[in-house]
């Protein structure tokens, strides 16, 4: 069974996780392979955006943690624009606490469909005010 559905949609690359809680080891490991091939993938695209989305997620241990921040360097590396989605409060409030939230490039979502999400992938945000952000919003990649 797979633990993360992906497809491609205005050319950017949507990976969605299939769990709602994500605590057990061999199933953390098995999202961290998939989620390297599809960050693989996005590298080799056209377009070298993905997006990973949340929706559903409830809890993830601190193992899970370890393979987004893997995941984020891994896209760096590989020039490839990550950014998150549809995060549940309780998550959310982690990546907070962690201070991951000023590392990950998360996209403030109401709505749990992508479609805005992918409006903001596609585009580069206003930059005439809000929450500074010590990374350049989509202008990274070249």
């Amino acid at each position: 069974m797979t633990a993360i559905n992906s497809n491609v949609k205005n050319g950017i690359i949507v990976a969605r996780f299939t769990d709602a809680e994500i605590v057990d080891e061999a199933r953390i490991q098995q999202i961290g392979k998939e989620l390297m091939e599809i960050a693989s993938e996005a590298g080799q695209s056209e377009s070298k955006k993905m997006l990973l989305n949340f929706q559903g997620v409830q809890c993830m241990s601190s193992a899970m943690i370890g393979k987004l921040v893997v995941l984020n360097k891994t896209a760096k590396v590989a020039g490839v624009v990550l950014k998150f989605c549809s995060i549940s409060p309780n998550v959310l409030e982690v990546f907070k606490i962690t201070r991951l939230d000023n590392i990950f490039k998360i996209i403030d979502d109401d709505d749990p469909g992508t479609a805005g999400s992918l409006a903001r992938l596609i585009r580069p945000p206003d930059t005439g005010g809000g929450q500074a952000s010590p990374e350049k919003p989509d202008a990274d990649g070249e």
